[in-house]
């Protein structure tokens, strides 16, 4: 991928102003003209991908348990609104909402006006090794995403901290691009040298914080840099002046409001 001027990924959604990974999240930060969405999944017991960033839904719904051990449907009937407008004493924009299926989230993004990419992060370790990434894959194909004409142009990234994740995906859909996100950047990836299977190296802020040259030593390889998550508006510069391609943020609307008024 060649370098471009930011894009801003809303991260959970606008989950800043709305629930995290709900689909009032997600319609919320398309309104506010993020470029990207970005969702994490995980596969529930009777194997639907399902966007919920931990291994437990304890924290952002009023049900208990493991995502692998629980069906979508059961899911469905739960809130996993009322968590967040407890603790930022909002009333709710909308009723509560159940878990967000990927399926759901994909139609979104199909059915939107603008085009918009989606970075699907498989979460890892799991108890079904590899059934995301593979599960993930199908879900592609039948949404005719899993082999874009232009893979630059792909309505799709997949990433991971997972390595052995992000192989195994490129095996089952390799027209879509990966980005491997890394919260330490080590060896090669000092270097700005990703391995072939990985299109967009993923640090974390911190990471850039720490060493901003990063940034265009990866742009030397020809490879864009996807930086989570970036709130502050010096941040925001930093990624900017760095030369940073996309920026997962909180906040889509504040963040594009920094870039537009630099």
């Amino acid at each position: 991928m060649s370098t471009r001027s930011l894009e801003v990924v809303a991260h959970r959604g606008a989950s800043a102003e709305r629930a995290e990974h709900t689909r009032g999240a997600y319609e919320l930060a398309l309104e506010q003209g993020a470029d990207g969405l970005e969702c994490d999944v995980r596969v529930t017991l009777d194997g639907h991908l399902v966007c919920v960033h931990d291994r437990r839904i304890d924290r952002t719904s009023d049900g208990r348990g493991v995502v692998s051990r629980r069906t979508a449907e059961s899911m469905a009937a739960l809130d996993f609104t009322g968590w967040f407008r407890s603790s930022a004493g909002l009333a709710p924009p909308t009723g509560p909402e159940g878990v967000l299926r990927l399926e759901e989230l994909l139609g979104l993004v199909r059915d939107h006006g603008r085009a918009v990419r989606l970075f699907i992060e498989t979460k890892h370790p799991v108890r079904y090794r590899g059934l995301v990434e593979r599960e993930l894959a199908r879900l592609l194909r039948r949404y005719g995403l899993a082999a874009p004409p232009v893979r630059d142009e792909s309505a799709v990234l997949m990433m991971s901290f997972s390595a052995a994740a992000v192989r195994r995906f490129r095996a089952e859909a390799p027209g879509v691009p990966t980005v491997l996100l890394f919260e330490q950047a080590r060896g090669a990836l000092r270097r700005g040298v990703l391995p072939p299977w990985a299109d967009l190296a993923g640090p974390g802020i911190r990471v850039v914080r720490r060493d901003p040259g990063l940034v265009p030593r990866i742009a030397a390889h020809g490879r864009d840099t996807y930086c989570w998550t970036v709130d502050d508006p010096r941040d925001v510069a930093l990624c900017r002046d760095a030369g940073v391609r996309f920026v997962a943020t909180d906040a889509p609307a504040t963040t594009r409001s920094h870039l537009s008024g630099s």
